[in-house]
Formats: C-alpha cells, structure tokens, sequence
C-alpha cells in the first residue's frame, strides 16, 4: 500500500519493538516539565511555552495536569483523564476536547487522535490533532503535533517532556 510523505505516513505500528519502551502510566507519572513551540500555518513559530505537569495513575486511570505559561504571559491549564483499556488503548478526556480522544503506544512511540476546540479569544474552532510522542533514551518525551482544519494543516507544536527536578516547578 502506498503512503503518504511526511508526517501523515506513520502508523503506531511501524513502532513495535523498538525502544525503550513507552509505557505511558510510568512517563506520563510525577512532575513533568515541558518547553515548546507552536508554529501557524505559515511555518513561522507564532508561539512558544513552558509547562509544568503532573500525572498520576490509579490503576488503568490516570490525570495529566498541565499548567502553560506561554512567552505572551497568557497562562492556560488542562486536565486530561486517561483510561488504559484492557488492549492498551487509551481513551482520552479533556474540558476543552469534542468528544474523546483514542491513543495507543507501540515500542518507543505514542499516538493519540482527537478533536479540541480552540478558547473564544482564538475563534473557537474545532481542530483535528494527531499528536505524537517518542520516548528517547534519556527519559525525555519528545512531542510533535498537527492540527488541522477541513484537512488542511494550521499549526504544528513541537515539545519536550521530561521528568522535573525539584528546582524547576513553578510555585
């Protein structure tokens, strides 16, 4: 089967068995921090950020916090809740989400697809995301997604996760 060039033409599956393996309730856990950038259509970086985070697991259910200051001083907070299914699927929640997310890891990468709806102050559009994670050697996550509209792709956030050290969460 043909594919697609670029970003589009991965599948999870072209993941199984690489490594280290990401396990999503063991990196996705404790203190995490996360510096990005958002880049508009155009390419051009139209925004950047640092985040505090924080994910806790109970079983198969987990909460993402997420805390981002953004380089216009503009602060904005997200929760996610996760569900790990008996498969290894996870079925993803947010405020901010149009109906659920659907993620899965395989090897050292992860998945996740749904739909989210911009603040007001941003048009309030609804965007296609596809976010992807790979867990590097070092613990780090390194984050890239698309969002799209109508098909055609109008921003894409690059980011690192890592585990923080006691010195770098915010108060």
């Amino acid at each position: 089967m043909l594919r697609l060039p670029g970003f589009k033409s991965q599948s999870i599956t072209d993941y199984i068995g690489t490594t280290p393996v990401f396990d999503i309730r063991t990196h996705l856990n404790g203190p995490l921090i996360s510096e990005g950038m958002i880049y508009g259509p155009t390419g051009k970086v139209v925004s950047r950020f640092v985040a505090d985070m924080h994910g806790s697991w109970s079983g198969a259910t987990g909460r993402l916090q997420e805390n981002f200051v953004y380089a216009s001083g503009l602060r904005q907070d997200r929760e996610w809740r996760l569900t790990e299914s008996n498969d290894g699927s996870i079925v993803a929640d947010a405020d901010d989400l149009v109906g659920q997310g659907y993620g899965r890891a395989e090897g050292c990468a992860f998945q996740m697809k749904y739909k989210i709806r911009l603040p007001e102050d941003a048009g309030g559009h609804v965007l296609s995301v596809v976010d992807w994670m790979y867990l590097v050697d070092n613990g780090t996550i390194l984050n890239r997604s698309q969002m799209r509209k109508f098909g055609v792709k109008v921003a894409e956030l690059v980011a690192t996760m890592r585990p923080a050290q006691a010195d770098q969460i915010a108060a």
